[in-house]
C-alpha cells in the first residue's frame, strides 16, 4: 500500500501549481514505482496548488 511519504517523496523538488498529468510525468523521472504511479494516475485532472492538496486527493 502506498503511503504519503512515497506521495511526497515521488513529488520532491515539483514545481506548483500543476496538472495532473505534470505530477505523474515527475513522479515517473522522480523514480515513482508502480504504486505511487497508480495513485497518482487516480487522481482527479485538474491543477493542484501544492503536494497536501495531491495527497488529499490520493487518500481521500
Amino acid at each position: 500500500m502506498v503511503s504519503p511519504i512515497d506521495i511526497q517523496k515521488a513529488l520532491s523538488g515539483m514545481d506548483y501549481p500543476a496538472s495532473k498529468d505534470q505530477i505523474v510525468q515527475h513522479a515517473e523521472q522522480n523514480g515513482g514505482d508502480g504504486e505511487v504511479l497508480e495513485a497518482l494516475r487516480k487522481i482527479s485532472d485538474r491543477e493542484y496548488e501544492g503536494p497536501s492538496g495531491v495527497s488529499s486527493a490520493v487518500f481521500d
